[in-house]
C-alpha cells in the first residue's frame, strides 16, 4: 500500500474515536500539518471527513452510507454456504441455515445428512418457532420488550411433551439461550429429532443469522448430538468473522464452553433401508 493511501485511511480510525483537529491528526500520524490538512481535504472532497464549524474533523455521511450499503448487500447464504458444507463434512449430519424475516423464522440454507435417515425441511420454510434451536438464538437476540411482544403474541402448539407450553417457559428459555450462546431441540417439535445450534453475529455483536446441526435419534443419541457444540458454534464464529469482513465480533456470552455430560458422536452402521423422518424444528 502506498503511503499516502496508509495515512489517508489511518485517519478514519482516529476520527471513529471522536473529533480532532488539525494538529492532533498530524501528531497521531507523526506528519507535518501540511501534509494532513492535505490528506483530509481529500477525504472531505469524498464525504469521507467532515469540518466541524469548531475547525475539528470527524467521519462523513458518505462513509455511514457505504457501511450501510454494504451490510445490505451482504449475503450471509453465500458467505455461510461454504462453512455449512464443511461443518456437514465433519459431522454428517443435516445442517441448516435460518433468519429472522417479518416475525418468522425461516430456513435459507440447508446440506443434507449422509445418513440413510433424512429430513423433510426445506429452504424457504418457516420452523417451528417456539422449539427450533435456530429461532431460540435469533429471537433470543431480540431487545427486550420486543421479545416479550413476540413471545406473547404467539401460540404454542403441543407437538410432543417437551414443548414450550407458553410464553413464561419461552421467555425463560430464551434468557438462558441469550446467556449461554447456544441452544438445543431435543424433541421440542418431533420426539424422534434433536438439534443443536448457534448464532452467527454481525460486526455489531447481533445475531444475523443461526446455524444448526439436527440428526434423528435412531442416528445419533442428543447427548452424542451434544458432543458436537464445540464444531458447531467454531463454524459460527468462522462465518461471523467472514461475514464482518474480518472485524472483531462480540465474544460468545460467559457460560458458553462445551456441554456438560457430552460424549463422542458414535458412527452408525451403513448399509440401512433408508428411511425419512418428519420435518425437522432445527
Amino acid at each position: 500500500m502506498s503511503q499516502t493511501v496508509d495515512r489517508a485511511l489511518s485517519i478514519l480510525p482516529l476520527l471513529a474515536e471522536g473529533p480532532a483537529n488539525l494538529e492532533q491528526v498530524a501528531t497521531r500520524l507523526g506528519v507535518h500539518k501540511s501534509t494532513a490538512l492535505r490528506l483530509l481535504r481529500t477525504l472531505h472532497e469524498h464525504g469521507m471527513v467532515y469540518r466541524q464549524q469548531d475547525q475539528r474533523y470527524r467521519l462523513g455521511a458518505r462513509l455511514f452510507a457505504l457501511a450501510q450499503e454494504a451490510v445490505e448487500n451482504l449475503d450471509v447464504r453465500e458467505i455461510a454456504h461454504p462453512h455449512l458444507v464443511a461443518l456437514n463434512e465433519r459431522c454428517g449430519h443435516t445442517v441448516h441455515l435460518a433468519v429472522y424475516e417479518e416475525n418468522e423464522v425461516l430456513y435459507i440454507d440447508k446440506v443434507e445428512s449422509r445418513y440413510p435417515v433424512r429430513m423433510y425441511s426445506r429452504i424457504g420454510k418457516p420452523v417451528a418457532i417456539t422449539v427450533a434451536a435456530v429461532a431460540k438464538l435469533l429471537l433470543a437476540d431480540l431487545p427486550e420488550p420486543e421479545r416479550r411482544t413476540v413471545a406473547e403474541r404467539l401460540s404454542y402448539p403441543a407437538y410432543t411433551p417437551r414443548s414450550t407450553p407458553n410464553a413464561d417457559a419461552f421467555l425463560k428459555e430464551l434468557a438462558a439461550v441469550r446467556e449461554q450462546g447456544w441452544a438445543t431441540d431435543f424433541g421440542g417439535h418431533e420426539e424422534s429429532i434433536n438439534c443443536v445450534g448457534a448464532p452467527i453475529r454481525g460486526t455489531d455483536g447481533r445475531v444475523v443469522a443461526a446455524c444448526s446441526v439436527s440428526a434423528p435419534n435412531v442416528v445419533v443419541t442428543a447427548e452424542e448430538l451434544l458432543s458436537l457444540l464445540p464444531l458447531v458454534r467454531r463454524t459460527a464464529e468462522e462465518i461471523s468473522r467472514e461475514y464482518s469482513g474480518g472485524a472483531p465480533v462480540s465474544p460468545a456470552p460467559h457460560g458458553a464452553g462445551t456441554a456438560p455430560g457430552a460424549t463422542t458422536p458414535h458412527d452408525p452402521s451403513h448399509g440401512k433401508p433408508e428411511k425419512r423422518a418428519e420435518e425437522t424444528s432445527s
